[in-house]
């Protein structure tokens, strides 16, 4: 059964002067330790230290707010437009310069999922998410923008993305083979169904899918309901219901602030297993 609760359920602790944390998936809420994803909520002019283990690797979202993450020759300004990639072994601190609110998720293990990461591990990254081009469904409304892909990150561990449902849309039923998922809400409210049983869903709700899981969003509200979601490992294999259209995802050509992106993603279908190179 997928997994599906409100960060507010979860228990909040202070782990450092200024800094609390929640725990929203792990291994004994999702029976298995594929992915650890805290919330971690700073105030202004907090600090948190970031360890990373040998042979894992983690990435930091910001929600809200601004930080400054710093480690050796590195000091970056992140807000919520971007996305960082903290690769094994790194030592570094997170330091807010307001009041913020931040994802935090641990991959354990990574080999698991990428064969070549012992070898090849990837290094820090930080991406700056606005800038990636947007992408349309074909036969919906919907609208997705990548946020981490082997071409962005150098690894095939995970993959993460946004998905924006404007209101009135809706996506056919699938599951997923190979891969387990989350997603994130971070704004408006929708219906996830699964296996067809519909569930209200509102900002700050988790769901873990399991492989295997079917499962389909729809957004009957006044606003754009927007999730992230991550799947560990990367790639995997999705299976729609007979008779459903196979989701194509078509360039726009723009960012999502109406810009040129900083690259050209060709159209490409949801059935391939394997990312895209240009993805």
């Amino acid at each position: 059964m997928p997994v599906l609760f409100n960060q507010d359920e979860a228990e909040t602790k202070e782990i450092a002067p200024g800094v609390k944390c929640q725990i929203l998936l792990d291994k004994p809420r999702t029976s298995n330790d594929r992915i650890m994803l805290q919330r971690i909520l700073l105030e202004p002019g907090a600090q948190m230290p970031l360890s990373i283990a040998n042979g894992s690797f983690a990435w930091t979202q910001l929600l809200s707010g601004e930080v400054i993450i710093t480690a050796e020759n590195i000091k970056d300004h992140l807000t919520k437009a971007h996305i960082a990639l903290l690769p094994p072994d790194f030592e570094g601190t997170l330091s807010a310069e307001t009041s913020c609110e931040v994802l935090l998720a641990n991959v354990p293990d990574a080999q698991r999922f990428d064969e070549s990461f012992t070898k090849n591990p990837p290094g820090y990254r930080c991406v700056d998410w606005t800038r990636e081009p947007v992408l349309d469904a074909e036969h919906d409304a919907r609208k997705r923008i990548y946020m981490v892909t082997p071409k962005m990150f150098d690894t095939k561990a995970f993959k993460g993305e946004m998905i924006i449902y404007p209101p009135n849309t809706n996506a056919p039923n699938h599951h997923h083979e190979g891969a387990e998922h989350f997603q994130y809400v971070i704004s408006g409210s929708g219906t996830v169904f699964l296996s067809e049983q519909p569930h209200d869903m509102k900002k700050g709700d988790v769901l873990y899918n399991y492989e295997m899981e079917r499962h389909y969003f729809e957004n009957h509200g006044e606003e754009d309901f927007i999730f992230v979601e991550f799947f560990v490992p990367g790639e995997c294999k999705t299976i729609w219901v007979p008779g459903a259209d196979v989701c194509a995802w078509m360039p726009t050509g723009q960012d999502i602030e109406g810009r040129m992106p900083v690259r050209d993603i060709k159209a490409h279908s949801s059935e391939l297993v394997t990312t895209p190179d240009d993805v």
